[in-house]
């Protein structure tokens, strides 16, 4: 049991799949959903001091190097565009909603670790950008876990 519950844990750290998939995946495998909620949400957030304080600075000194230099542009002009988009559609005011909408509202690549990329590259600040993140996480888990839990096809999948 412990294994699935890590394995959930694992899962919602990956980049990309994060708690969307955590949380289906927990749920498929049968196990309780609010503690695997619970696992998920830790697993998803455990990395966004991290990306928040040297993503970005990552970002940039990969974007010099000749091999690897068009993987790490493509990330750093997502987070980029992704935090002026933020900007554009929420205002200053607002940022902090929309951060959370954004990270909340499960579709392609709006989780947990583009909006905290996101978010460094407004210079939101670690405590608005976690609290904002937390609570968008939050609201993913939930509404996968309904999806997961209603077997609604999202997409035709």
């Amino acid at each position: 049991m412990l294994k699935k519950y890590l394995l959930c844990f694992l899962i919602s750290m990956v980049p990309l799949i994060e708690l969307r998939g955590g949380v289906p995946f927990a749920v498929g495998m049968g196990l309780s959903y609010f503690p695997s909620l619970a696992v998920c949400v830790v697993g998803n957030m455990l990395p966004v001091p991290v990306i928040y304080f040297f993503a970005r600075k990552v970002l940039l000194w990969g974007c010099e190097k000749k091999r690897i230099g068009k993987f790490f542009t493509h990330f750093y002009e997502k987070g980029e565009a992704a935090g002026h988009k933020l900007m554009a559609r929420a205002g200053r005011g607002g940022l902090f909603l929309a951060l959370m909408l954004f990270v909340g509202i499960p579709i392609p690549g709006t989780g947990a670790w583009t909006g905290t990329l996101a978010a460094s590259f407004l210079d939101m600040g670690i405590k608005s950008t976690s609290a904002a993140v937390s609570l968008g996480v939050v609201m993913a888990g939930i509404i996968m876990g309904l999806v997961a839990k209603t077997g609604v096809h999202v997409f035709g999948l």
